[in-house]
């Protein structure tokens, strides 16, 4: 009767807890293809490395807030190039359970 109750529990948290993944369209731009090629992340890297290198003291302050911005849209392509695989507090939560609970 225990392990029952456990278990369903489990099973509402675990469908509470879940999160799901979430692509919105922000300002109207179109939904960009979060896969890039290694090629286009390295060009990207290298923008960046361009970019650090440069003598900014030459330069008038709108063209660091240019730049500024430029560096912060790279480095969100690049995050959003990542990927990864995302899990909620309660998902871990109920896995450890079930693995006590298991083994």
């Amino acid at each position: 009767m225990l392990k029952t109750k456990v278990l369903i529990l489990s099973v509402f948290a675990f469908t509470f807890c879940s999160i799901t993944s979430i692509q919105a369209k922000e300002d109207g731009k179109p939904l960009v293809n979060p896969t890039m090629t290694e090629a286009e992340v390295q060009v990207l890297v290298d923008r960046l490395e361009e970019i650090k290198t440069m003598d900014l003291t030459t330069m008038e302050r709108s063209e660091k807030k240019e730049l500024r911005s430029e560096v912060r849209e790279i480095n969100k392509e690049i995050k959003r190039a990542g990927g990864g695989v995302y899990l909620s507090v309660g998902a871990i939560i109920i896995v450890i359970i079930l693995l006590i609970l298991l083994l």
